[in-house]
């Protein structure tokens, strides 16, 4: 993916500019992910708690990130979560 940006005007409230603002958030970065997602054919949505979502919205639009920069940190959860599960799966089985 190419990180070549190219500067436009965005109209958004007052109010939205001030929630965004409140939370910390990267308007260029927020706008950019959203695009991202709106176009990717693989496209994963995920619910998390208030907590998640404010780490994930500073993370992401503040560093230059995008979901493609995140992806193989998610690999490799999903790969930690599998193998726990195997193991309680393992350990019901021999508890049989």
């Amino acid at each position: 993916m190419s990180k070549d940006l190219v500067r436009i005007s965005v109209m958004i409230r007052t109010e939205q500019l001030n929630q965004l603002h409140a939370l910390e958030v990267n308007i260029s970065g927020y706008i950019r992910d959203l695009i991202d997602d709106r176009i990717s054919n693989d496209t994963i949505v995920l619910s998390v708690c208030n907590e998640t979502k404010k780490l994930y919205d500073q993370v992401i639009s503040n560093s230059g990130q995008t979901d493609l920069d995140l992806e193989p940190y998610v690999v490799n959860a999903l790969k930690v979560m599998i193998k726990d599960k195997i193991g309680e799966m393992q350990k019901l089985h021999d508890s049989l």
